[in-house]
This record gives C-alpha cells, sequence and structure tokens, in this order.
C-alpha cells in the first residue's frame, strides 16, 4: 500500500475510534512506546500508550458525545500532518470545541510520536490587538 493510503487508513481508524467511543481501537493506533510532544505546554508530554488510555477515558466521560473531523491531511514519507476539530458536549451542559494541527510519525500503520498542537477554542470574542495585547501582558490599544 502507498505511504498516502496508509496514511489516510492510519487517520480514518483514528478519526472512527474516537466518533465510535472505541477505547481499545483507538489505543491500538498507537505504538506501545509512543511519545507525544505538546510544544506549546511542554510539561503536557508523554511516552507509552497508557498514558494514552488514560487521557481517552477522561476525554469520553468528560465530553460523551465527542465527535472527530479530520479537516486535512498531508503526508510525506512516514510523517502525517492533519488537522482536526473535535466536538461535543460536557456534562455541565457547555460546549467543548478543539481545533488544531497534529503531526504523526508513523511506524507499523501506527503512531509512534507526535507533536501536538490540538487546542481549545477560546470563546472570548478577542479582536487581534487586544489578544496580542493580551500575549504581551500590555494594555489594549485604544
Amino acid at each position: 500500500m502507498a505511504k498516502v493510503e496508509e496514511a489516510a487508513a492510519f487517520v480514518q481508524r483514528l478519526q472512527d475510534a474516537v466518533d465510535n467511543r472505541d477505547l481499545d481501537a483507538l489505543v491500538g493506533c498507537f505504538e506501545p512506546d509512543y511519545r507525544n510532544e505538546t510544544p506549546a505546554h511542554p510539561a503536557r508530554g508523554f511516552v507509552g500508550r497508557d498514558q494514552v488510555r488514560a487521557n481517552w477515558e477522561l476525554i469520553f466521560d468528560g465530553v460523551p458525545d465527542i465527535s472527530a473531523e479530520v479537516l486535512r491531511t498531508a503526508v510525506e514519507g512516514d510523517v502525517v500532518w492533519s488537522e482536526w476539530q473535535m466536538r461535543g458536549t460536557r456534562p455541565d451542559g457547555l460546549p467543548h470545541l478543539m481545533r488544531g494541527v497534529i503531526i504523526f510519525g508513523t511506524r507499523n500503520d501506527r503512531a509512534a510520536w507526535a507533536r501536538f498542537y490540538l487546542e481549545p477554542v477560546d470563546p472570548a470574542e478577542v479582536g487581534a490587538d487586544a489578544a496580542i495585547s493580551q500575549i504581551l501582558g500590555t494594555e489594549t490599544p485604544r
């Protein structure tokens, strides 16, 4: 099977596992020595699919109707760039919406590593100037 077809099949298996709330199938999408890096939150990185299982148990409990949508993918060798949107409803009734990119390194048709850039969508109506001011810790321009 060509790399692009393998990558598409891997991403589809992962999306299906999320949509079906199939924890075993989801964990099966990852190598035992899987390494996750979260560059925007370095302390959140981890190694091993036991943590994948623990994370997704919490997610499935916290967002019982979660669904995933893969908006785009690109493949270069064993690396899959994927843009995701995940949505659902939390037990408190508030919406759950995350968007971003996950870059997977694959081995044996499973994820061997990832650089994870999926983040909660900020519901605030803050424009570019105010957002930059917040990031820099300066006052909002008038």
